[in-house]
């Protein structure tokens, strides 16, 4: 006879290998055509609305691996509420205004000073359209599930409608205002930029001493000395107007071979060794506070350098005394107000310097560093040259550094409603909660926010001009300039005149005459985006604001995170978000950030061409995401490693069911008892992955199932239980009750992994048989559930498991001994190391099985054991015969006459299930 026959083998057509780069494209077009986002959608409609509020990614380039990180993060989220009995739709977006499009189109050679404003701004609309579908495709093929044909756009009519709806509410409230004041200036990008904006690298810097002569010390100073100032921008030192000295900082005159000058007391020491003074005899020291009015004349130009006060003077660097250009520096400006000072800013857009600065004019600020420097030289008020290197603002944009300088702009005065949108950053929830001190922080020192940019490509300013240039915004001209964007964008600004523009019959005493201008600056772009809670969360009827959740990497705590609050509070009092969530940056596999030039970008499209989305998927469900992350060629395999290992088991659990429906399911309580711990075990699994998902833990997730893939189930019980299910009979109950857990373990499982492994298992949700829906994205999650005597269970079993340990201890050293090769050779004697252990030994049935050895007895005594935590062992190979059917050695093979090459168990089963077999 052909006991092969016999066996209840394996089988399954669920390939092995994942050949995911072919059979992934397949799958998203399934379910683009089947329209699988309607159909979750209905099948959730009426359960509670979980909103994730999509962050625009930029509108320009292919996508990087932060962008890879960032929207399958989201899909995570989204997925797995839709599958926790939430209504969770998906809106994705773009941001797509800005300088990079306007520098993209002049790469491409194009001339905007051939065309008019509005035929620049669509060729930038064109330009950002065709980009969204590039970016469109690839996200899909991520596998990342939404509303892909209906996403929200910032140039869209509708969203600059709403977007003008929001400044115009801001500046009801009497938050939005035009001013004259230094803001960060990028000459390369020949605008204006909000903090937002500004990135710090390290440059190298002239670091420069400069004395000025006192010309009126009143009765404090005699009028032969000199102020000494520090500065690393020598280029504004042809916009001094002033010196600041903290009024409660005591200042010194010191005398240096025949020379004073005036200087902190506190700084003397360090300032001896930097301007290399072998001697500084004190001659007279004073309360900054009554230098205030003295004058000092500037180093070059014929003007006085007024001596005021300022509580932002400090000693940490430089002399204590502080170079003071109201037109250059925040703090000047506040200070310069204070005293009358001119807003002298002799630097114009594009960084090069004006008549207003003599012997300089058609320099560029930072050349012109030199020539300064040679000038006070030349004048001998240079003490000291020397170059350091120190972190500086750059547009992030363009890379290069940026200036102060005072301009007009818009702002939003941050400052009227600071206070609220304080109060509301410490209501949202913050993971990791450091968020909550790092915007805080940030809000809490926040004056204005300049909102106005001096270039084309965005949302004008809808501000009107009286024949007096006074800005005229009401609630009419708002509501009728929204009105005309959404009903013909917001290009008629910029093609209209601006009467036509103005509501019919428009007047104001601001022009008597009938005579308007028009605002020619746009917003900036964090205006654009940070509007989206009134363009999309309270303009789509399918989603709410506040969002649930907002999840964007660690730089949106300056950008995004930071406009949606402040456009938020201003308008509406309440954060436009519940939970806040960061993630970091994608780094190289050796922690660097990555750079085309250093040659270390990993890009996604070549991930999942040569691996596939889902190991892609996998990595980023492994990793801590709310730090920094890694990933090389080296880490996307040990990805797919794991992957294997899950693809393995599921298909293990497949083939072991070819046979099984839900008619032949053993309720838990017949179950036999292993298989009930493992059930059990599979509850903690449900139980630890749920909550894992609810904290947005997801490697927790992966680590939790695969552990349980690789430990319970591969190193366990799927590995004992292949004498059950191959050998017993087809219907004997150890084996249903067997395949009952198999099958309970593998759906389950299936439905905690589709949010992390979407295509995977939906492709072996379709091998499964019995599943009542058409896709696992369709299922609930699985809940965990009580099993009857689950504590004493779980005490039982996880004791065996230990004993188990030292007994596959001692099967390995006795391997390594050559005492047996392969554990079916063995045969174990096992003594109990106390009464507790001997008792649950004697309670385990089948206890070669779940050992994978031929043969176990208990003793009472073992003279020649090796000892382990839990028992005392003897390890010898076993002397029968094996079973030609099950490999298992034992004395009874050939009792069976009919059956001679058979242990009594597997003749046993031939005889009574496959009598009609012959060969």
């Amino acid at each position: 006879m052909e006991y092969k026959q016999t066996l209840n083998m394996p089988k399954t057509n669920f390939p092995m290998r994942g050949n995911l780069p072919n059979k992934e494209p397949q799958l998203q077009e399934k379910w683009e055509e089947e329209k699988l986002y309607e159909k979750v959608q209905t099948r959730t409609e009426g359960r509670p609305l979980f909103v994730l509020h999509d962050g625009p990614p930029y509108a320009n380039g292919d996508i990087h691996m932060g962008h890879a990180l960032n929207k399958v993060l989201k899909d995570f989220i989204v997925k797995y509420k839709s599958m926790a009995g939430f209504h969770a739709p998906y809106v994705p977006g773009w941001d797509t205004h800005g300088l990079p499009i306007e520098q993209a189109l002049a790469k491409k050679k194009v001339n905007r000073k051939k065309m008019t404003i509005a035929e620049f701004r669509q060729k930038c609309a064109e330009y950002a359209l065709k980009q969204i579908d590039n970016q469109r495709t690839q996200f899909k093929q991520l596998g990342v599930r939404g509303d892909w044909d209906n996403p929200y756009i910032t140039l869209n009519k509708e969203y600059e409608a709403a977007q003008i709806k929001v400044f115009g509410e801001m500046a009801k409230k009497g938050y939005i205002y035009k001013g004259r004041k230094p803001v960060y200036w990028s000459p390369s990008s020949e605008s204006a930029l909000a903090e937002a904006e500004i990135e710090y690298q390290d440059k190298r810097s002239a670091s420069i001493y400069v004395a000025f002569d006192v010309i009126d010390g009143k009765d404090l100073l005699n009028g032969n000395e000199k102020f000494i100032i520090w500065t690393t921008t020598p280029w504004t030192i042809p916009a001094n107007l002033a010196i600041s000295v903290h009024p409660d900082l005591e200042y010194a005159v010191v005398e240096v071979d025949g020379q004073r000058y005036v200087v902190a007391q506190d700084m003397l020491e360090s300032l001896k060794e930097t301007l290399e003074w072998t001697e500084a005899k004190v001659v007279k020291t004073f309360k900054g506070k009554e230098a205030e009015h003295l004058v000092a004349k500037h180093p070059f130009y014929d003007r006085d350098s007024l001596i005021i006060l300022g509580e932002h003077v400090t000693t940490e660097s430089g002399t204590g005394l502080v170079h003071t250009a109201p037109g250059h520096g925040e703090d000047d400006f506040i200070i310069g107000k204070k005293y009358d000072l001119d807003v002298l800013c002799p630097v114009d857009e594009k960084g090069y310097f004006t008549e207003e600065a003599p012997g300089f004019e058609g320099l560029f600020y930072d050349a012109a560093n030199k020539q300064v420097t040679e000038k006070l030289e030349e004048n001998n008020a240079l003490l000291k040259l020397n170059f350091i290197t120190h972190s500086y603002p750059h547009d992030w944009r363009t890379k290069k550094p940026t200036i102060f300088r005072a301009t007009n702009q818009w702002f939003a005065s941050i400052k009227d409603f600071r206070e609220e949108i304080l109060s509301e950053i410490k209501r949202i929830n913050w993971l990791p909660n450091w968020g909550e001190t790092r915007l805080f922080n940030m809000v809490r020192d926040r004056e204005d926010w300049c909102i106005s940019r001096q270039r084309t490509w965005g949302v004008p300013i809808p501000v009107f001009y009286g024949e007096d240039r006074t800005p005229i915004i009401n609630d009419e001209t708002i509501s009728h300039v929204a009105k005309l964007f959404e009903e013909h964008g917001s290009n008629i600004w910029f093609e209209w005149d601006t009467k036509d523009l103005l509501p019919a019959g428009f007047s104001s005493e601001h022009s008597p005459n009938g005579e308007f201008t028009k605002e020619t600056d746009i917003m900036d772009v964090w205006f654009d985006s940070g509007s989206s809670h009134e363009g999309v969360l309270e303009s789509r009827t399918e989603l709410q604001r506040p969002a649930d959740v907002y999840l964007e990497g660690s730089d949106q705590y300056r950008g995004w995170f930071n406009s949606s609050i402040s456009t938020a509070v201003a308008v509406t009092g309440k954060s436009p978000y519940e939970t806040v969530i960061s993630h970091g940056f994608a780094l190289d596999g050796q922690g660097r950030k990555m750079s085309k030039s250093v040659g270390n970008v990993v890009v996604p499209s070549k991930i999942m061409k040569q691996y596939g989305a889902d190991i892609l998927r996998l990595w980023v469900a492994s990793v801590d995401y709310q730090a920094d992350v890694r990933i090389s060629d080296e880490i996307i395999k040990q990805s797919a490693e794991g992957y294997r290992k899950i693809r393995n088991t599921f298909r293990f659990l497949l083939a072991n069911l070819e046979d099984f429906t839900t008619e032949n399911y053993v309720n838990d309580e017949k179950l036999e008892e292993m298989d009930q711990y493992m059930l059990l075990r599979l509850q903690q699994v449900i139980d630890k992955s749920r909550k894992a998902y609810d904290a947005y833990d997801f490697s927790t997730v992966y680590q939790t199932i695969h552990n349980f893939c690789t430990i319970d189930l591969s190193s366990f019980y799927l590995d004992f239980a292949k004498d059950i299910l191959y050998i017993e009979a087809e219907d004997n109950h150890r084996r249903r009750s067997i395949q009952t857990v198999y099958y309970e373990i593998l759906t389950s499982l299936v439905k905690l992994l589709t949010p992390i492994l979407t295509h995977t298992m939906e492709e072996v949700w379709s091998y499964i048989p019995d599943v009542k829906e058409e896709y696992a994205q369709l299922a609930d999650m699985p809940e965990a559930r009580e099993i009857k005597g689950q504590e004493a269970l779980a005490k039982k079993w996880s004791q065996f498991m230990d004993v188990r340990d030292d007994i596959l201890k001692a099967l390995e050293e006795a391997r390594a001994e050559k005492v047996i090769g392969k554990s079916l050779e063995a045969a174990v004697t096992i003594k109990a190391n106390n009464e507790q252990v001997a008792n649950l030994l004697s309670e385990v049935p089948h206890l070669h099985q779940l050992l994978i050895v031929s043969d176990v007895k208990l003793v009472n005594n073992l003279e020649d054991g090796k000892t382990y935590d839990y028992v005392s062992l003897k390890i010898e190979k076993h002397q029968g015969e094996t079973c030609e059917r099950c490999w298992v050695i034992s004395d009874t093979v050939g009792e069976d006459k009919d059956h001679p090459t058979l242990c009594k168990r597997c003749a046993t089963v031939v005889k009574e299930n496959y009598a009609d077999l012959t060969d």
